[in-house]
């Protein structure tokens, strides 16, 4: 009998219009002769699946699907929300409470990763460098001068728990530093600043399995804009270059580094972790336990490169995850 697999994507965040393109790109990956595939909506207006091109209402006592008369049991949920609830741990403690397994991080895991001062300045005590950085809450008590002497321009100013770029600015300049960090704010309840680094951007995804370990090939991101932003990751606006063009020791580096990143936060199914390359130093700018997943994304190139099936790594996650929880009832 086939398994019931519910892609779920939304959130609460700008990121909403990001996870619908993953999860459109994982529906496509799925083996449709092996599960029933159903997509399920998490925003703000409440829980729903599409079956059929109709909305049909998820019960959140047990995660099921009210079809008719007939109520579909969820066998595994491959998480692809983009911020919140799906990537900050609250959808994995909500799903470890019902044994449902899940393609993403647990709680504490995605908990860590999703807060990047506090992900990066833990992964810096294990010897990974990361750029000097700033942490502002809403009610922080906060002086700008003293900031821009501390970090020296330019500088990065961005929503610490958000992603895919959204209200980020690279500031030049002290007259605009408050204007950039009320736009974080706009966005998410903290905000990071960060020194800026000069270098080649590289960002390499890995799993793990309880048989086996892959790390992908690296990606190379080349962008004529002023960085990485929001229209150079989805409006075509950057070249990616997978795998990079870097020396056979600099590649074993950077996924050597992967692989650590991926056993000192506790991670599970797929992350991507993004760097800096200046002055030959790797520097990590942001670990993503859930990476975008269109057809187009790093993931799906990596797994290209790597002469793998984005169908077979998938198939295996889910798996692997699955027959976890079935040995642990």
């Amino acid at each position: 009998m086939n398994k019931n697999v519910a892609i779920i994507w939304g959130g609460y965040s700008s990121e909403i219009v990001v996870s619908e393109k993953s999860m459109n790109g994982i529906y496509s990956f799925l083996d449709k002769n092996r599960y029933n595939v159903y997509k399920v909506k998490i925003d703000k207006k409440g829980w729903t699946a599409e079956i059929e091109g109709k909305e049909y209402i998820v019960d959140k006592n047990d995660f099921s699907i009210f079809f008719g008369s007939a109520k579909i049991e969820i066998d595994f949920a491959y998480i692809t929300i983009h911020g919140t609830p799906g990537e900050d741990g609250r959808l994995q403690g909500y799903f470890d409470m019902l044994n449902i397994p899940y393609s993403s991080c647990d709680w504490m895991a995605s908990a860590l990763t999703f807060n990047k001062f506090v992900c990066n300045n833990f992964l810096k005590n294990f010897g990974l460098n990361v750029a000097k950085s700033v942490y502002l809450s809403k009610d922080s008590k906060y002086d700008i001068n003293a900031i821009a002497e501390a970090l020296k321009f330019p500088i990065f100013i961005k929503p610490n728990t958000g992603g895919s770029s959204f209200a980020t600015t690279k500031v030049k300049g002290i007259d605009k530093m408050q204007e950039a960090i009320d736009f974080a704010f706009s966005e998410a309840s903290d905000v990071i600043i960060e020194s800026f680094i000069s270098g080649r951007e590289v960002t390499c995804g890995c799993y793990k399995t309880s048989d086996h370990e892959v790390v992908f090939p690296i990606t190379e991101v080349i962008t004529k804009n002023e960085f990485f932003d929001y229209n150079a990751k989805y409006m075509g606006e950057v070249e990616e270059i997978t795998p990079a063009d870097l020396s056979e020791e600099k590649t074993l580096e950077i996924q050597q580094l992967t692989s650590k990143i991926y056993d000192l936060v506790g991670a599970k199914g797929i992350i991507r972790a993004d760097f800096i390359i200046s002055d030959n130093t790797p520097y990590l700018l942001e670990v993503n336990t859930t990476p975008g997943m269109t057809t187009t994304s790093f993931i799906p190139q990596q797994v290209k490169a790597a002469g793998l099936s984005m169908t077979d790594v998938l198939t295996e996650i889910i798996e692997c995850e699955y027959q976890k929880i079935q040995k642990s009832l």
